[in-house]
């Protein structure tokens, strides 16, 4: 599947699910968080915070930092991997997949140009 849009309309886009996702109760991610996340959900297993380091091309402490905060926040796990005891193993939480899916309900939204209240997606006094 092909989707034609502009640069402007891909940022669009995203200012929209962004503006959507601060508006929720739901936890503010870094980029570098969400791109981890993603990946985690979105690759095939196994993941490891090597692997990852060397994936998202940022050091390894970088993506301990972002693990630690995705555990902490219950949307990752960490496991011991039990063929190499040294390499850490992230796995996958259900309240994980429910943020990326509510999440991807926003993106999805916002493509449509669906909005709850002002289309620019602005508050009113920005409007």
């Amino acid at each position: 599947m092909s989707i034609e849009i502009s640069e402007l309309d891909g940022l669009d886009i995203w200012r929209r699910a962004t503006v959507a996702s601060v508006r929720r109760d739901a936890p503010d991610l870094s980029a570098r968080q969400m791109a981890l996340l993603l990946t985690v959900y979105l690759t095939p297993p196994p993941h490891t915070v090597r692997g990852m380091s060397d994936l998202l091309m940022v050091t390894k402490p970088a993506v301990t930092r972002a693990v630690d905060r995705l555990s902490g926040l219950g949307m990752l796990r960490r496991k011991v991997d039990p063929n190499d005891r040294r390499s850490i193993l992230l796995q996958r939480t259900v309240k994980g997949s429910i943020f990326l899916r509510e999440f991807g309900e926003l993106v999805v939204g916002a493509a449509q140009g669906i909005q709850e209240a002002d289309p620019s997606g602005l508050p009113q006094k920005y409007s």
